[in-house]
């Protein structure tokens, strides 16, 4: 597995995306086969191992950590923390404190004594980014934390808390079918060396070519609110699965690898954290690495890429919706 740059810490150029394991795509394996599916990727050459506090409250940091005990010393652990809008607080030492808090949770959770990069999986606009990356400089200091990075954060978001403690990584929605970032957010983590961390980098599974309008979604699955997934969308957007079958066939590999070879080639500092539950999918999505794409060929995909029109995406405001849905 090839070697990336997250800033200053050194990553497998695929991670792995562990919610799925706990929470938000239908059923979840037990307990003894996600952690097996966990080692598999890290035996496959995977070592960086994205969770939050909120995935499962706390149950899939667990997993995470009993998974990877043992390996601990060879591997990156990204865990986020979640401030709700309702927050109150403003005072700095009253900030510090909440956050310490999450922080030495997650640690326990962990079953660590540091976290390698702890990001913010969300900016609340009622705080300051400088007073959250004010705490992370300090956690920094005290070796809790390694790095530290936001999701979904805007290029002025950003600039303002780096310039108070550089940060590690941004980690936010990308993929073929999801560009927006692509304008000024990836460009701006060039100019400051920060990484960059897709999330859904193949659209929550959209990019694997083996979904259909007949493929049904049940319970708590987040392919219920994403609009990509409705019927009349999954029919509009076939063009772009058949553009990368297309190109998929011609280097023997398949469209989900087609899809994250596109994204590895296009910048050096983008790190994607595929998800699965499937065996045979972790091992064909980290396979991605050693798919590679030249210069011609990636202008070839992009020339064909703007000609074609996506239909429907994913919204936190959607993602809300799926809660109260009944089965």
């Amino acid at each position: 597995m090839q070697k990336r740059k997250l800033r200053d810490l050194e990553v497998s150029a695929i991670g792995y995306g562990a919610m799925g394991l706990s929470m938000g795509y239908g059923a979840t394996p037990e307990k003894e086969e996600a952690i097996k599916l966990i080692r598999k990727a890290y035996d496959l050459g995977c070592t960086f191992f994205d969770t939050a506090e909120i995935y499962a409250m706390g149950a899939n940091e667990q997993l995470v950590a009993e998974a990877l005990k043992s390996v601990r010393n060879n591997v990156v652990i990204a865990t986020k923390f979640l401030f709700q809008k309702d927050w109150e607080g403003n005072a700095t030492e009253h900030l510090m404190k909440e956050l310490r808090g999450r922080l030495e949770n997650s640690l326990k959770m962990l079953g660590t004594d540091h976290i390698d990069l702890y990001y913010q999986h969300r900016v609340n606009q009622d705080i300051p980014v400088e007073d959250i990356a004010y705490c992370m400089g300090e956690f920094i200091k005290e070796g809790k934390i390694l790095g530290w990075g936001q999701s979904q954060a805007t290029v002025n978001e950003i600039r303002r808390a780096h310039a108070v403690t550089p940060l590690t990584a941004l980690q936010s929605e990308f993929s073929i079918m999801e560009r927006i970032y692509e304008k000024d957010v990836i460009p701006v983590c060039e100019e400051l060396r920060i990484g960059f961390v897709p999330f859904s980098p193949l659209a929550s599974g959209f990019l694997s070519g083996k979904l259909s309008t007949e493929t049904k979604f049940t319970g708590i699955d987040a392919r219920r609110v994403i609009t990509r997934f409705e019927k009349d969308n999954i029919i509009a957007n076939q063009p772009l699965l058949d553009l990368l079958h297309q190109f998929a066939s011609d280097k023997e590999a398949t469209p989900a690898q087609i899809s994250l070879a596109w994204m590895l080639h296009k910048k050096d500092f983008i790190v994607p954290i595929p998800e699965s539950t499937n065996a045979k999918r972790i091992t064909e999505n980290l396979g991605a690495a050693s798919v590679l794409i030249t210069d011609t060929e990636y202008a070839n995909i992009e020339t064909e890429l703007a000609k074609i029109q996506i239909h429907g995406n994913r919204t936190d405001e959607d993602m809300m919706k799926l809660w109260s849905l009944k089965d």
